[in-house]
């Protein structure tokens, strides 16, 4: 009987080894703790302030002290939409006063997950499964890694990117080549 058991040992040590080893692979790509880890972002809409002070006239007078910057302007938004997991918010693309463009994500509400990313693309957005893959098979600016699953939060646009060549945004997962949610952009 002892003897049975001391052939089956590297068996049962192969098997445990194994299993620790694909759990260890499981956690490392599925990272399912974050499924009960929130990360909230509270940013404000950036903005730029006058740096011109008031310039003396040829009298020795000074001018009128420069009118305030204007203010920033959505260029176009929409909302995103469920994709691979539960998304809702608002997506916009601001001018700022001095020109440049920032995409912000308001009362964003997504799951955490592993390596996600926040996708300015050229694709269609699709309701359901037939939208889960679509992001990476045109064209597509990646703005950095997604901030926080929860709040309001701000993206720089290079500004190089030529916005009438973009249509959309996704909540893009690298790791698992999915999109969590997205939004088809309208001009405002």
């Amino acid at each position: 009987m002892a003897r049975g058991w001391i052939s089956s040992r590297p068996v049962v040590l192969g098997v445990a080894v194994v299993a620790v080893a694909v759990i260890g692979v499981g956690m490392y790509l599925f990272q399912p703790w974050k499924l009960w880890q929130d990360e909230t972002v509270r940013e404000a809409l950036p903005s730029t302030a006058a740096t011109a002070s008031a310039v003396p006239s040829p009298s020795g007078q000074s001018s009128a002290p420069p009118s305030a910057p204007p203010e920033p302007r959505t260029v176009s938004a929409g909302q995103l939409i469920s994709h691979e997991h539960t998304t809702t918010g608002t997506v916009k693309i601001v001018q700022l006063a001095d020109g440049s463009h920032t995409l912000r994500l308001e009362n964003l509400d997504t799951s955490n997950g592993p390596d996600l990313h926040v996708w300015l693309t050229d694709a269609p957005v699709k309701e359901g499964k037939a939208g889960w893959e679509v992001f990476d098979d045109g064209k597509y600016v990646s703005l950095g890694k997604l901030k926080g699953n929860k709040g309001d939060q701000n993206y720089v646009l290079p500004a190089d990117v030529d916005l009438s060549q973009y249509t959309s945004v996704s909540i893009w997962c690298d790791r698992f080549n999915v999109s969590f949610g997205a939004a088809a952009l309208a001009r405002a």
